[in-house]
């Protein structure tokens, strides 16, 4: 399989896991806290800018949104999560979405949590790949908006996720550095999916 994108497509957006796709080929889920920057990093793995809809309100992603790449597997866009301002019922029905597919999915190879590597550790995202792990869920983590500090102070922080998660994991999944401006980490990220599915 080629790692050169020539098509990505949007296929269907939906809050029911069983009216997911069903045809059997390797999806490779996205997640992260609202504004993490997932749907800007969504567009520049696909490189095709709009195919998921950025907005600059968080919490808009609010179903499973699948994105066929090459006609071989998918991109899919689940909601963020830890998002205080919508409703308790609202945050309850996003749960019970994100919780539905990420543990009855079959066709589910790979979750990716997006970490804004702008911040120090955060309760609420080492909380959830803890949740991950009590469910033998497989994730790697893909740092975001990369370009907007510089080189020292991304790796200060990210080194700082590693020595959190060390506390809790006795080793810690792949991470990429990505940045959906210049482009960083796409390649690797890209060839690492390829190498999964070329192991399937």
């Amino acid at each position: 399989m080629s790692q050169v994108i020539t098509s990505a497509e949007f296929v269907i957006s939906n809050t029911d896991v069983r009216k997911c796709p069903n045809d059997g080929k390797p999806e490779y889920a996205f997640i992260g806290r609202s504004n993490v920057g997932k749907s800007s990093l969504i567009n520049t793995i696909a490189n095709k800018s709009g195919l998921a809809k950025t907005s600059s309100t968080p919490g808009k992603t609010l179903c499973i949104n699948h994105f066929l790449i090459n006609n071989e597997w998918y991109i899919v866009d689940l909601p963020g999560y830890g998002y205080a301002k919508c409703s308790k019922d609202g945050r309850e029905r996003i749960k019970k979405v994100i919780e539905s597919y990420i543990l009855k999915r079959e066709s589910m190879t790979l979750l990716f949590v997006l970490i804004d590597s702008r911040h120090e550790p955060q309760k609420v995202d080492t909380d959830f790949m803890a949740w991950l792990g009590e469910n033998g869920v497989p994730f790697s983590i893909i740092f975001t908006k990369a370009d907007k500090l510089g080189k020292t102070k991304i790796e200060s922080n990210i080194n700082s996720y590693r020595r959190k998660l060390l506390e809790q994991w006795e080793e810690l999944p792949p991470m990429f550095v990505t940045s959906s401006e210049d482009k960083r980490d796409r390649e690797e990220l890209l060839e690492y999916i390829y190498d999964i599915n070329n192991s399937l």
